[in-house]
Formats: structure tokens, sequence, C-alpha cells
């Protein structure tokens, strides 16, 4: 007696359809491209959670760069006196202190200009 797969597979490509639905053309219909497709897509995620960081950093850069240029320094300098002063506020904390409390961040700044 032989072993049938139809049920195996059609299993198979039935859980794979489900995962590209939202694709666009063939690629949610064809078995050989969804499967291209589904692989490309699992690489292009992992390269994303890796770019994610780099983008949000230059995100809070660009934030600080616009707040520390109104009251008249460059980002450069800023930073530079942040490490001389030893104050230890990373930029993500910099940038939320732009948007949400602009009145400390003043404070951050002002505390910089004192010699």
């Amino acid at each position: 007696m032989r072993i049938k797969r139809g049920i195996t597979s059609h299993r198979r490509h039935k859980k794979l359809l489900e995962s590209v639905k939202g694709y666009r053309m063939s690629k949610r219909r064809l078995i050989k491209s969804a499967t291209e497709a589904h692989l490309h897509a699992g690489a292009y995620a992992y390269q994303g959670r890796k770019k994610k960081k780099s983008d949000f950093r230059k995100l809070w850069i660009i934030r600080i760069t616009a707040a520390v240029r109104s009251e008249g320094i460059s980002y450069s300098q800023f930073i530079h006196k942040m490490k001389l002063k030893k104050i230890s506020l990373d930029r993500k904390i910099l940038a939320l202190l732009v948007r949400e409390d602009p009145e400390t961040f003043k404070a951050v700044v002002d505390r910089i200009r004192k010699n």
C-alpha cells in the first residue's frame, strides 16, 4: 500500500498562503512565488529590525539639533560640553525632553552654558 501525501502538502501550502495574505499579485496565490516572497520577507524583516535602531538615533539627533540651534549652540558643541560636564543623558532621553518637557531641556542647556 502506498502513502499519499496530498493532505500534508495541502496543509503546508494552505499555511504558507495564509502567511503571505496581503502580498501583491501572484505572490499571494502561487506556491512557488509565495515561498520565495515569504523567505525574502523574513530576511527584510530581520534587516529592518537592525535598521530601526539607526533610524531612531538619526531622528533623535535631528530633534536635538533643532532644539539646540534655537538656543544658539551647534549639536556637536552641545554633546561635547555635555561630556565635559559629565551629564550622562543619552540622545533618546534628550529627544524626549525636547518633545515633552522643553523647560527641562532648556535647564540642561543653561547648565551646559555655565562655566
